[in-house]
């Protein structure tokens, strides 16, 4: 059976080297052997847990968050809920079951779109959100839903998404590539000239990615919400500043693995550049909202009070799973995604204030961090 290394091989025999940017690009897209095309990678027998699948919680909470954003904006009807990368429809089941307790009205209003291209994901969310009491719409392309007012949720997709990668030396930057060693066998080198882009002073080592996939979506999603009202909240693995550092990371059933070893059947990520992100969506003259650490995000929503309520009526062992799951999502340890994970929001500009988050920059000025 012909695998995508296999095809990655040959392309790079008969055209050259890859840049990091089509390989991850390939790895996670292929039409027929990319990794989000041929499976469903979540959950202990996938590669990865996502915060939806640790607990109820959380996506409740973000439904809170949802509700309370649209009364904000004026409780537009209809408006439309988008989710990228929406995984098994765990996220959108229970936002949607908090909305329709919290906010019924909205419910009411709400036209569902999920953006997801793999045929495996699409199926499940399909049985996950069965009965959700609403219409739900699916779409391949990012930009296909944006209509009219919005409110756009985005859980580890910004992560998943290409970047170029530039190291630093005395000659100048020079794009980091995939290439074939003597063997035949896949390996990193660099582009024998120098960029001519633009990217900054540097020390030789140092290492720039530039996610230039996710700059022209938040740009888009941006314009889209300055021109017809809404908000959009990203929540992802990621730095608040930028670095100079490799982020490129490979897990398969749980552990980190070779990038290089087995394309399309491994997870590829690198960590988000949230400042970046802010800084785009502000040149779109969007208001931006954090970033913050998750932990303090879902405390400041009501994690802790949330865990005491399903306490209540719960078994011990479904207290201690409760308990287990509020350390997971707000632990600063290497494990906890408490600190490892952000979260962000940028919205339409009259929108001053979101739950959570702290306004970052509005376009009048008003209020602004050094670090926008």
């Amino acid at each position: 059976m012909r695998t995508l290394k296999d095809e990655i091989i040959e392309m790079i025999r008969l055209e050259g080297p890859l840049t990091v940017e089509r390989y991850m690009d390939l790895c996670l897209g292929h039409p027929a052997l990319g990794y989000y095309i041929t499976r469903d990678p979540f959950g202990k027998d996938g590669d990865f847990i996502t915060a939806p699948e640790i607990s109820q919680m959380f996506g409740e909470l973000i439904g809170i968050w949802t509700a309370q954003v649209w009364r904000d904006m004026g409780s537009p009807a209809p408006v439309r809920l988008v989710e990228l990368g929406p995984g098994r429809g765990t996220l959108m089941a229970d936002v949607l079951r908090a909305i329709g307790a919290s906010a019924p009205d909205m419910k009411a209003a709400l036209q569902v779109h999920l953006v997801e291209t793999s045929p495996v994901l699409r199926a499940r969310q399909q049985q996950t959100l069965a009965d959700a009491g609403v219409e739900v719409i699916w779409h391949d392309e990012i930009t296909a839903p944006l209509k009219g007012p919005v409110i756009i949720l985005a859980n580890e997709f910004l992560d998943a998404l290409p970047v170029q990668q530039f190291l630093a030396t005395k000659a100048g930057w020079h794009e980091r590539l995939v290439g074939l060693d003597d063997n035949g066998a896949l390996m990193f080198g660099l582009a024998a000239e120098p960029t001519h882009d633009d990217i900054g002073e540097a020390e030789p080592g140092d290492v720039m990615e530039i996610p230039r996939a996710a700059q022209r979506l938040v740009r888009s999603l941006a314009e889209h919400i300055v021109a017809h009202g809404g908000a959009a909240l990203l929540i992802d693995y990621g730095a608040f500043a930028e670095g100079r550092t490799d982020t490129l990371q490979a897990v398969k059933q749980h552990r980190f693995v070779d990038p290089l070893a087995d394309p399309g059947e491994a997870d590829l990520t690198t960590q988000v550049n949230f400042e970046r992100i802010a800084m785009i969506a502000a040149l779109a003259n969007a208001s931006v909202h954090g970033p913050s650490a998750q932990g303090a995000f879902l405390q400041s929503l009501g994690l802790d009070y949330r865990a005491e309520a399903l306490k209540t009526h719960a078994t011990p062992a479904q207290r201690r799973e409760i308990d287990a799951a509020v350390t997971r999502l707000t632990a600063m340890t290497e494990r906890g995604m408490g600190e490892l994970f952000k979260v962000m929001a940028f919205s339409h500009p009259s929108l001053k204030a979101v739950p959570g988050l702290h306004l970052a920059w509005s376009p009048d000025h008003h209020q602004a961090d050094e670090d926008i």
